[in-house]
């Protein structure tokens, strides 16, 4: 039986998704490499998931950047160690030049390894250098949202290390006292943060349950898979508007796409070496140009 007219359109999407989440990987290594220093483990985890978000279910408008984003869906990073991937995607999607990205954590870069917002960089709504902020951030720019009338959406991610950090669950009990039922929240669940195996280090027990507990719709998702991923947002996003925040329970592998930093904490926060540089890129089809 042949595929109907819009599934093969969705397979094409699919496709291109990944063909985009390659370079967004290898423009990760190179950039941790090239100062050796930040995150590349986490950040490969969520590649997937920011180059779907950015790149078809969010509603934006990148050369048009403004701190108040009326009118367009708002995404806020709250796991901030994970910047390479973010700053690839804004500058792939356009928020500003792919060369950049040559700036990653250089004295004076706007591209420092927690994003900030005094440099002014396009797309970057909050400074996430401290972790369990960003849920309260969203939240609050859910609520604004309602006050103006405005029927975007807000879009959170988090590390599952950071649902260690009290404030989080503060603003998870905020969100559903408040009916924030315009925030979608995903959690990158690896189950590895700097120390080691979350569940070593301090288990989360049922993160499904803990949610639904706390009056959230919850949802779980694969977040190396590019269908899944979509069919996961699109799920969130259909839940919106009936009352509920929306928390996405997103797996992942810490560094995915690059056989040798699959699987471990160790690549949480260490930079390849030249050899391991080469290594990585081999695996990573160059689609879009490196910067």
């Amino acid at each position: 039986m042949n595929a109907t007219p819009a599934a093969t359109a969705q397979n094409a999407a699919v496709d291109e998704l990944r063909s985009t989440a390659s370079q967004v990987r290898r423009d990760i290594v190179r950039m941790v490499h090239a100062c050796q220093s930040g995150h590349p483990g986490g950040s490969l985890g969520c590649t997937d998931f920011l180059v779907a978000l950015y790149f078809q279910v969010m509603r934006h408008d990148p050369a048009n950047f403004t701190m108040d984003g009326i009118g367009e869906d708002l995404f806020f990073l709250s796991n901030g160690h994970i910047s390479p991937v973010f700053y690839s995607v804004l500058a792939r999607s356009g928020y500003f030049p792919t060369a950049e990205l040559n700036t990653f954590r250089k004295l004076d870069s706007r591209l420092q390894g927690h994003p900030t917002t005094h440099e002014g960089l396009p797309g970057v709504r909050m400074a996430s250098g401290s972790l369990g902020q960003g849920l309260s951030v969203g939240l609050g720019a859910a609520l604004a949202k309602k006050l103006n009338g405005d029927p975007s959406l807000i879009f959170t991610l988090h590390g599952d290390g950071e649902l260690q950090e009290g404030q989080i669950w503060e603003a998870a009990m905020a969100a559903a006292a408040k009916k924030a039922d315009n925030l979608i929240a995903t959690v990158d669940w690896n189950g590895r943060q700097i120390d080691g195996d979350v569940d070593q280090v301090m288990p989360l027990g049922d993160l499904r349950a803990k949610w639904s507990a706390f009056g959230w719709e919850v949802l779980e998702m694969d977040g190396n898979d590019m269908g899944a991923v979509l069919h996961g947002l699109n799920d969130a996003i259909s839940r919106t508007g009936k009352g509920k925040p929306v928390m996405i329970l997103m797996r992942t592998e810490m560094g995915r796409g690059v056989d040798f930093m699959e699987g471990s904490h160790k690549w949480h926060g260490i930079a390849p070496s030249d050899e391991q540089l080469q290594a990585a890129l081999k695996q990573l089809p160059e689609t879009l140009g490196d910067y």
